[in-house]
């Protein structure tokens, strides 16, 4: 299922004795666009410090009490490494991560969890032999991918979005697949051009990003945006609705790759 990366933000993160602390925001790749960690609030516990945890942790969650449970204990998390998360994340301090807590690295592997297609390989459907060949499609070993740059969520939340021909609106927030982790819509909100609409762009149509600028381009027209199928924030995105987007602007549909 789609979920909403602002509906994360204040999220109870609970380790097997006891609460780690609360999501705050999300660290996602911009290769591939899938987030990579949470930035959690540890709170009084931990003298206010911030730390990074991976979906490759996460055992359950629980979407209506707004809590996830993680396969941690506190004590991994206090000695974690530290990390600015007023910084930028290098993959540098991604392989220390990895090795403190024995992950085997995304950027290891075919697929987009490196050696698995989701971050746990507990947290996904069942998959045939011809789904696990489908998904090895993740050469992270090209060299424009070796060190990709992790942006985060409350960052990009605002930046503008260009088509080929003007301005449409502003990313208003993420969608993202609860089980991957991997972005697949923007929610654009066209208010200051077409009001009372809003719409969603996936990632695979960007042309360009102007981290300098805040904006995002995209390989679209304002018109065919404009007659686009409209995004309802209160039905949950289903694939009849998914089908009829990606139809409308003649791209290929990620779940038939």
């Amino acid at each position: 299922m789609l979920r909403s990366m602002k509906d994360l933000h204040g999220f109870r993160i609970g380790a097997t004795d006891g609460d780690i602390g609360t999501v705050q925001e999300c660290y996602f790749d911009d290769v591939s666009h899938t987030v990579r960690y949470l930035v959690v609030d540890t709170g009084g516990w931990l003298s206010e410090r911030r730390v990074l945890l991976s979906p490759i942790a996460f055992r359950s969650m629980d979407w209506e009490h707004k809590r996830i449970t993680a396969a941690l204990t506190k004590a991994q998390v206090e000695k974690s490494p530290d990390i600015d998360t007023e910084k930028p994340v290098s993959r540098q301090h991604e392989i220390v991560y990895y090795g403190y807590y024995g992950y085997t690295p995304y950027w290891a592997g075919s697929y987009l969890w490196g050696a698995f297609p989701y971050p746990y390989s507990g947290s996904g459907p069942a998959m045939t032999a011809a789904d696990l060949e489908r998904e090895r499609r993740w050469n992270w070993d090209a060299n424009d991918w070796n060190d990709p740059h992790l942006r985060s969520s409350r960052e990009v939340t605002g930046y503008h979005i260009q088509a080929t021909d003007g301005d449409i609106g502003h990313v208003e927030d993420l969608l993202v697949d609860d089980q991957s982790w991997k972005i697949r819509y923007m929610i654009v909100d066209t208010t200051n051009w077409w009001p009372g609409k809003k719409v969603l762009v996936a990632p695979d149509w960007i042309s360009e990003v102007n981290w300098a600028e805040s904006k995002v381009h995209v390989q679209l027209g304002r018109e065919k945006i404009r007659t686009s199928p409209e995004y309802d924030p209160s039905r949950p995105v289903e694939r009849s609705y998914e089908a009829r987007l990606y139809g409308h602007y003649a791209r290929p549909r990620y779940w038939d790759e």
